[in-house]
This record gives C-alpha cells, structure tokens and sequence, in this order.
C-alpha cells in the first residue's frame, strides 16, 4: 500500500488522530473547502439494520468518522432500514454499541431512512406527476429481461406511457395495501437504451406487507436504496457520501435522482476499496448462514471478523483503528493478509497488557532439595519494559508445573530449555537442573525430579554465572485449572472458494483445553482486560462464558505469527 494512503482515524486513540499524509478523499475535501464549496463537511456512516458489523465496516467507520473529526466537521450515524423482512432491533443495537466500541461518536446525529418515508414517497408522487416515474404491473421476471445487457440496449415497459394520474392512482395503490408483493413496482423513467443499466428505469419502490421495527404496520411500500440513500444524504446535507467501490456504478443513478428533485442540498458521492482479507468471508449473506447454520457460536464467535467478535476475542478498539490505517484509503481493491491485522492487535497488546504465568500442558517438577513444608512469596513483575505496571506476588513451593513442550529427554544441541543434567532459570524464581526423569509403565514422562540453587533466588545466581533457558511455571499447590479455547483462523483456505466454502472450514478454529494450569491472580480477569500468558501468546476472559465460576479465557493472537511458518514451508 502507497504511503499516501493513510486512514484519516491515525494511530492511538480516536480523539488526538495523526495524519502524515492525505488520502485521495482528503484532497477533495481540502480542495472544496478552500474553494468555499463547503464551509464545513458532513459524512454519514449508513448501516443496513440486518445482520452485526464486521472489520470492512470498520474501516468505513474509521474513514467517515476520521475525515469528519480531521476536518472539524461531523459524522452522521442513519440506518438504511429499508427492508423490514430482514431488519431486527438486535441489530440497530449492535451496530451503534459497536461504533462507540471502536472509539467514534454520533452526537445527537442518528437518523434513520423511515424518518423520510414521508418526504420520499411525496418526492416519489412528484416525479410521476412530471413524467419521470411510473407504475409497471409486470412481472419481476419480464422487468429483469427487458433491462438487456452490457452489449444490447433494454426494451421499454408496455407501462412506460401510462398517464401520470393512472399511475398516481395505482401508486395510492400500492401504499395503501391494496395490491399483493409483486403486483407493482414504481419505477424511474430515465433512459431503457442507456449504456448504464442502472438508468434502465430503475425500480424505486417494492411492496413489502411486513411489520416495520419502527414505523409498525403504516407502510406496506418500501424505498430501493438507490432511491433513498442520495435523497436522505441531501436531506441530512451531507457534504461528501462516501461509499465502497461497488456502488461507482451507481453514482449517475444516484445524481440523477439529486437532480431531479427539489431536495435542500446537493451531496456528492466517493468511492475507495472495500477491505478484503484472506482466510475469510466478508458477505453479510455467508455470515448469517454461518450463524443460522450453527457452524459458529453466533454473530460475536470470537472466529468470526464482525466487530463483536473481535471485542469477544480480546482486540482492543486501537488495535484495529490501527490496521485500518495501515491498510489505508485507495481506490485498488485487493486482498489484504490475515497476518497484518494479527500483527497489528499483537504489537498494540504487546504494549497494554500485564503479563502473567499458564501452562497448558502441564509436566509436573519436584525439586528434590526443597523443603517439604516450605511456601514462600515472590515478587513478579507484570511488564517487563513498563514499570508502572507494578508488580505481584507469586507463590513458589516444592512441586511446580511446566510446559511438556519445555523439556526434552534427548534435545537438539540449541534447546535452551530443561533437559537431562542441564540448568535453566524458573522465571522470578530460582535456577534448577534436572537429575532425573520418572516414566510410566508406557514410557511416557510423567515428572521430573530437580535441585534448585538456593542462592540463585529471583533467578540470579550469587556466582554470576550464565543461564540460558528461562521457563514459565506456576506452583501446584497454589495453582488453578481453567479452560482455554485457542481460536485460529475460520478457514484453512486463503481463497475460500464461492462454491464450496463452507467445505473450508477451518477443523480446528477453535480447540479447547480444560487442563491449563495459571497463578490465581488470572481468575480476577474480566473480559475487556487481555493478559499475555507468559511465552504462549495474548488471552482475554470470555464475555459469554464461564466454567465452574472461573473464567474461560480465549486466544486473543499468538506470540508469533504460525501462519507465516506455514506459508513458508508451502
């Protein structure tokens, strides 16, 4: 990505933004205003009520909110709820808890479109009344066939000429119930030989017979995006509608409807590159199906790239305000790696969160040369660059646990962890060497016996001499069991394929561990607080649920990133 294309929401917080350069929108915006186009500018940001945001809707977020904050303008928060069929309060909720989550604000600035159904279908009457707009009785089937193609003009609609008091008539009709879903529809009378298919008399209003959240049972005629969206920007006086480029075909359809109708402000519409990333589905379409399908544990299933989900997992609000500024505001779609936006939450909780000790596959240590009854208390630190973290008291006693995976019987000659007659540092503790392994009757190694240097407390030994090895750990007598989930990517593809995707599936997006083993200061953790498990990667405590009153913690990323590995290797 071209330096030049910076998200305006900058790095930290979204309060006290950074912006190094200007982004191609940026420069439109400067341009009107040092012209006196605009005295100041007002984006929106237009959510369809039917399902949770995701991590393209965040950048879209980012984009709106930031430009307006750059600019000293405001952003518009206005649900296009269009479609009651699919719309649910469950949703509305969602959507605005999550822009708030992500650092950004509307004010007093909500709208909704059903505000304007009035406003719209009075604007809808007056184009019939001049000419521009007519009710057509065919079939959908017939309508979709006569638009033509990219190479062959459409053909006009039998009910293209019907005068304009017969189509006010059955308009009425239409709003007041009196005709079935797919009797009628209104359509604009632009141009059916146009070279842009969206001017082949587009269709403006459907009937849906269907409860609205809001308006209830008032209306049973709904507006087309294409005919509300440039019409509700014009009545908020949005200065700049800034859209994903998929809807760059829509824009004359979008100045056409501005154009022709007496509406108190003249928006414009942008277009930039939605975000794309591998190892994922981005449709909102493919998203409900995961969810009504059960494939997944709902919209906020920490696999899952919605905002929510990412909240639940244990990304921090900057986090991601920092990937979409590196992935940035350009007009080049493309698909951006899976392992930017880890490595973006991992260097922002690098920074943020305490560190604290869990194995996961514990091994258990005796150290022989310990006294038997002995506890004592030892000082950890919780960061190991920031002191003001503080630190914490951490329990030590003759028998204690680690990692299996940070012992080997016969190892490598540059294993710096615990192996037969080899001394590593026990991390705030003390330094052990291994005298014996004690094996079941598999041969599976069940325990090691150890002896600890007495004068190595904290884990510095009085002689100076040098450690390698430096292991994680936690007492057993002292010690908590938990679950763990180690959630991964959803799909073991980095293209899922548009057919089979669901074939894809990632078997092991999720693994849980009920075995793991932590320090008991790791039960006070509450969701929103990520830890890092000391050497294994970054944690959060799940929002949804708990086992046996303790908290059940979710891999939030790894300490590195596995899957370069893997693509390496491949």
């Amino acid at each position: 990505m071209a330096k030049e294309d910076v998200n305006p929401a900058g790095k930290g917080n979204a309060d006290d933004a950074v912006v190094e350069s200007k982004n191609f929108i940026e420069e439109v915006i400067e341009q009107d205003l040092a012209s006196g186009k605009h005295q100041s500018i007002i984006t929106r940001f237009p959510p369809e009520p039917n399902g949770y945001l995701h991590i393209g809707h965040a950048k879209s977020i980012c984009l709106n909110f930031g430009l307006a904050k750059k600019y000293g303008g405001r952003c518009h928060l206005r649900f296009d709820d269009t479609n009651p069929v699919k719309e649910d309060v469950e949703f509305t909720d969602a959507i605005q808890r999550d822009v708030k989550w992500l650092g950004f604000d509307w004010g007093e600035h909500l709208y909704w479109t059903s505000d304007s159904f009035d406003q719209l279908y009075d604007w809808a009457c007056t184009l019939i009344k001049e000419g521009k707009a007519y009710v057509d009785e065919q079939p959908y089937e017939d309508i979709r066939a006569q638009r033509g193609t990219l190479k062959e003009p459409g053909t006009n609609s039998p009910f293209r000429d019907r005068p304009a008091e017969e189509s006010l008539a059955r308009f009425a009709d239409m709003k007041d119930g009196k005709l079935d879903e797919g009797a009628a529809v209104l359509r604009a009378k632009i141009d059916m030989a146009s070279p842009i298919i969206n001017l082949r008399d587009p269709v403006m209003y459907r009937i849906k017979k269907a409860t609205h959240h809001r308006t209830g049972d008032k209306w049973c005629i709904y507006p087309m995006y294409d005919w509300a969206h440039g019409q509700c920007d014009a009545i908020e006086h949005i200065t700049h509608s800034i859209c994903t480029l998929e809807f760059e075909n829509h824009r004359p359809l979008y100045d056409w409807f501005v154009d022709n109708v007496d509406v108190p402000a003249v928006p414009k519409q942008y277009e930039f590159a939605r975000l794309n990333l591998n190892y994922t589905v981005m449709s909102k379409r493919k998203l409900l199906k995961l969810v009504e399908d059960n494939h997944v544990d709902g919209w906020d299933d920490p696999r899952m790239l919605t905002i929510s989900g990412l909240r639940r997992r244990g990304c921090t609000p900057r986090s991601i305000r920092n990937f979409i500024d590196s992935v940035g505001v350009s007009r080049n779609n493309g698909i951006i790696d899976m392992g930017k936006l880890e490595a973006a939450v991992r260097d922002d909780l690098n920074e943020v969160t305490p560190r604290m000790m869990a194995v996961m596959d514990p091994l258990k240590v005796t150290i022989t040369n310990y006294p038997d009854d002995q506890e004592e208390e030892l000082v950890a630190k919780n960061h190991p660059s920031d002191e003001s973290f503080g630190t914490r008291p951490l329990m030590f006693a003759k028998e204690v646990f680690i990692d299996r995976a940070d012992f080997m019987e016969d190892p490598p000659k540059k294993f710096f962890r615990l192996a037969p007659g080899k001394e590593v540092r026990l991390k705030f503790a003390y330094l052990v060497t291994c005298q014996e392994v004690i094996k079941d009757d598999d041969g599976n190694i069940v325990e090691l016996k150890v002896t600890y240097d007495p004068d190595s407390r904290g884990g510095m030994p009085a002689d100076g001499r040098k450690v390698k090895g430096t292991l994680h750990w936690v007492s057993a007598k002292h010690a908590k069991q938990v679950e763990v989930r180690l959630y991964d990517r959803l799909f073991s593809v980095e293209k899922p394929d548009a057919d089979d995707w669901l074939d894809q599936l990632n078997p092991d997006s999720m693994v849980i561990n009920d075995k793991v083993l932590v320090e008991p200061a790791l039960l006070d953790k509450k969701p929103g607080e990520p830890v890092q498990f000391e050497r294994t990667g970054y944690f959060n405590a799940d929002s949804r649920y708990s086992k046996d009153g303790q908290p059940v913690f979710n891999r939030v990323v790894g300490l590195k990133d596995s899957w370069a590995k893997i693509a390496k290797k491949g």
